[in-house]
């Protein structure tokens, strides 16, 4: 058997599986496309997570164009974190191209351009379906862990949300945060330090500052009400095909805190509320965390472990999610170790550190007899990639260089016109367009302490009027007793001045006396 009917039969031992899968593209050897050595993934271990990572320009807003298209083919929902603003083109038909024939000529399967069911979704001002939640629906603990409190502030978040649950308060967004911490420390300090314990201003002062840090980076428009409920980015449209919720961020991409408050409060959402449900046939939802290093870059310890652990936990809930990056090495070991999929773009080596990373990278595929995997990483082309996945029996496939299928919707963006009809078309546009803002921590604790202060002014006011009344009493008597005195002085003074002349006279006389 020749060394290429021995890849081959390589290939397809590797990549035939018992339950459904989809097609990703033809393996490569030499840099030559092999004609239907099919690369494909089956469906169900798509929750089994996954990454997307290779240089600037080498094709990953494509690759992820292609997943979501399968995926929706399938019936399959996805939600694509969208930071440069170019996977619009999703909801229209692509356009047929010589280069597209030729490279789906060469992988031996047909192309037909395709638009899907795409809805726009926002977090900022953007147009589009607008996500919420409330600082009750993070709670305490994840909530500390985003604004990365320490022990003792964590504990005084904790009670704080206690306090409110015990007493019917509704925390909805930030500025009832605050109201409720301002609260706890002045007109409100006595009454809660005695059921709850007292709190350290030092303590309770870091946390607003934390809490401003992220209203600074635009949060307050993510926290509130109606909040974004999880089975609406489930649905399919009226041919079966999964809805594209592609969530658009262009205007944060220098907020990460705000990008990874938004992507754990989301994770932990959806975890929280979907059943428990194993490996399916095929994944309820798919998500992709474009631009990844944003999450992780600026994430504390502790909000990098509760990531972990939801990463860890939430394929359970039949939900995969696919991290698109430049490097492997963006995202943490913990993270990268639950990418059962993997589909490496072409890196490049301009200094020495770029080799090492490529070296390093080259360690997180499987070790293969057809390749150089450092080496392949530099060589492949635009829309090539390194590529294995999870069998059923969660084991990986063989390395394949893999001439990816060429996505069936529009490769560009849609223009504003088209994005304006788009929205206007939205089931769920009217739905969450409206801003409500309901009697909640700020209302209701701004009155107590409104009523506090008015009370704390009106006992002032008294205790003035009631020294004012005094002075003007003891004025009053000190008037008379200074009237008596001076009249006594005066009298005391004529007295004195009679006596003084008196004295005067007698010398007087006793002295004429005393010449004679």
């Amino acid at each position: 058997m020749s060394n290429l009917d021995a890849f081959k039969q390589h290939i397809e031992e590797g990549y035939t599986f018992k339950s459904h899968a989809v097609t990703l593209g033809t393996a490569m050897l030499n840099e030559e496309a092999l004609e239907q050595t099919l690369v494909k993934a089956p469906l169900r271990t798509f929750n089994r997570h996954g990454l997307i990572a290779g240089a600037t320009g080498t094709g990953k807003t494509k690759s992820i164009q292609l997943l979501a298209e399968v995926l929706s083919q399938e019936g399959v929902p996805t939600l694509l974190m969208d930071l440069k603003g170019d996977l619009s083109g999703l909801a229209a038909r692509g356009k047929d191209h010589p280069k597209i024939q030729e490279r789906h000529d060469k992988i031996g399967i047909p192309w037909e351009a395709t638009g899907f069911p795409v809805e726009l979704l926002t977090i900022s001002e953007q147009n589009g379906v607008r996500l919420r939640a409330t600082a009750s629906e993070f709670g305490p603990v994840l909530l500390s862990k985003i604004l990365g409190l320490n022990d003792t502030q964590s504990g005084v978040m904790s009670v704080l949300f206690k306090f409110c649950d015990d007493n019917g308060i509704a925390l909805l967004d930030l500025k009832d945060l605050k109201k409720a911490i301002q609260y706890i420390t002045t007109e409100g300090k006595e009454g809660f330090a005695d059921e709850y314990g007292a709190v350290s201003t030092a303590s309770t002062g870091a946390i607003i500052r934390k809490i401003v840090e992220l209203e600074q980076q635009g949060a307050e428009l993510f926290f509130g009400e109606p909040s974004f409920e999880v089975d609406d980015l489930m649905r399919v449209d009226d041919r079966g095909l999964g809805y594209m919720n592609i969530l658009r961020l262009t205007d944060i991409q220098n907020r990460p805190k705000l990008f990874s408050t938004f992507m754990l409060c989301l994770l932990a959402e959806i975890y929280g509320t979907l059943p428990e449900a194993g490996d399916l046939d095929k994944p309820k939802l798919v998500i992709f965390i474009d631009e990844a290093h944003l999450v992780f870059n600026e994430a504390s310890d502790a909000l990098l472990s509760q990531i972990e652990s939801i990463i860890k936990l939430i394929r359970s809930k039949a939900v995969g999610i696919f991290f698109v990056t430049q490097n492997p090495a963006d995202i943490p070991d913990a993270v990268l170790g639950q990418l059962g999929m993997k589909v490496q773009h072409a890196l490049r080596a301009f200094t020495a550190k770029d080799r090492k990373a490529i070296k390093l990278a080259a360690q997180n595929y499987p070790i293969s007899d057809y390749y150089k995997t450092d080496e392949l990483l530099t060589s492949l082309g635009i829309g090539e990639a390194a590529v294995t996945v999870l069998d059923e029996k969660g084991r990986p496939t063989p390395l394949a260089a893999t001439l990816l299928r060429a996505p069936r919707s529009r490769m560009d963006i849609l223009s504003a016109a088209e994005i304006k009809d788009l929205i206007a078309g939205s089931e769920l546009v009217g739905k969450y367009i409206q801003d409500i803002d309901r009697e909640s921590a700020y209302e209701i604790l701004g009155e107590k302490i409104k009523a506090a202060q008015e009370m704390a002014e009106k006992e002032e006011a008294s205790k003035a009027a009631s020294k004012s009344t005094s002075s003007s009493s003891s004025s009053r008597s000190s008037a008379k007793e200074e009237s008596m005195m001076e009249s006594l002085s005066k009298n005391t003074m004529v007295r004195q001045l009679g006596r003084t002349l008196m004295k005067e006279l007698s010398r007087g006389l006793l002295g004429a006396f005393k010449k004679r």
